[in-house]
């Protein structure tokens, strides 16, 4: 019974959870996945601003900052066949609070204001390579 059980729960938690990447986001820095595909819901880890084609941080501006952190997530919906019509909820995290109303600007512009997900922001010491703002978000089919 204890091997029947096992490949059990191991069928369920494959079918219960999808690994999304994609190469057009930065490939993760750790032991994570860009998202997690559960059912309907997929949660996208924090995404920073690093350009792909150039493998650089995009630094210097922090509304370029932010664009890029959008655009990296907008890549990681449309490998889930998503878009931020789906997102329910998102995270943003910032090294600055000051910074907050160009982030806002940014940010706004991924969104149509009536259906804009739920969301908080919060300034925190540091941030992964020293960014200004880290985005995640949680969409559903």
């Amino acid at each position: 019974m204890g091997k029947q059980k096992s490949k059990l729960i191991a069928n369920y938690n494959n079918s219960m959870k999808k690994i999304i990447n994609t190469p057009k986001a930065p490939a993760p820095i750790g032991p994570y996945n860009q998202a997690i595909l559960s059912g309907d819901t997929l949660y996208i880890s924090g995404q920073i601003p690093i350009n792909v084609a150039t493998g650089e941080l995009v630094e210097g501006n922090i509304k370029e900052e932010t664009k890029q952190s959008m655009e990296n997530l907008k890549f990681i919906l449309e490998e889930a066949n998503m878009t931020f019509e789906n997102v329910v909820k998102s995270s943003i995290f910032l090294s600055d609070m000051n910074q907050f109303a160009d982030v806002n600007e940014v940010y706004g512009t991924y969104f149509n204001q009536k259906t804009a997900p739920a969301r908080e922001t919060v300034e925190v010491a540091n941030l992964p390579k020293f960014v200004n703002v880290e985005i995640s978000m949680i969409a559903i089919k």
